[in-house]
């Protein structure tokens, strides 16, 4: 495995900050930059191998769209030791899906496939995971993409969905977001950082509220959800088919 490299991507000052996208530059820091910017993310990662083991059903597909490097996948093939499940991790970035193939295709039965999640046919499953993923689909789009899952997955299969959450009150909305800057200087982020970094993804990730992803969750038809994560604005969701 690939040693991930310290996130500098946004120390220096930058003329024009560009749209942030997950390119080459992404990929070669993305351990380090997710584990530093996402307060909870391994506490996720690690449940979501948990609750692919409790809903695993035996000759269904493991879906991660949108997986990156792969992984919450990775923890859910190693909650199931067997290979009665298909585990497929599905992303758009060429550089995400090219290191997770270099780095884990000989020791893993992963099937890494470049695709767009929103346009890709899904098998009958038992389990998808989006983590921190469906912020990054148009708002529009969104609904169409949740109700494909909700068609794929069998009986009382599961959907995992973690998100960087708004918070219907303005000002807990304020508050959570400092306390996020908080949490990102502790781990080493400075002020520039932030900024440019918050400036990058501000039109390309859009942030709903519980009530909103709840409220679509059962518009595509699942029977129930809850959120069963939260650390400062980041949570993840839980729904059953």
């Amino acid at each position: 495995m690939t040693e991930s490299k310290r996130d500098r991507l946004f120390s220096e000052v930058l003329a024009d900050p560009s749209l942030f996208t997950f390119n080459e530059e992404v990929v070669e820091v993305f351990p380090d930059m997710i584990k530093r910017s996402v307060p909870g993310y391994s506490t996720i990662v690690a449940m979501t191998g948990l609750l692919a083991q409790r809903h695993a059903v035996p000759e269904t597909a493991i879906y991660d769209l949108g997986c990156s490097l792969g992984e919450s996948l990775r923890a859910a093939e190693a909650a199931i030791p067997s290979n009665s499940c298909k585990l497929v991790g599905i992303d758009n970035s060429e550089a995400m899906i090219n290191r997770a193939q270099l780095q884990f295709s000989n020791a893993s039965r992963i099937d890494w496939q470049l695709a767009d999640i929103t346009a890709v046919k899904l098998e009958p499953s038992s389990v998808v995971i989006l983590n921190f993923t469906l912020q990054f689909i148009p708002v529009d789009q969104r609904l169409a993409l949740l109700s494909r899952i909700r068609e794929a997955l069998v009986p009382g299969g599961l959907l995992i969905l973690s998100e960087k959450l708004a918070m219907d009150d303005p000002t807990m909305d304020h508050l959570l977001i400092d306390m996020h800057h908080d949490f990102k200087r502790a781990q080493g982020y400075s002020d520039l950082e932030i900024a440019q970094k918050r400036s990058s993804l501000e039109t390309v990730l859009i942030p709903e509220t519980a009530d909103d992803h709840r409220a679509r969750l059962k518009a595509a038809g699942f029977s129930r959800s809850e959120v069963w994560f939260q650390c400062l604005n980041f949570a993840s969701l839980i729904a059953i088919a």
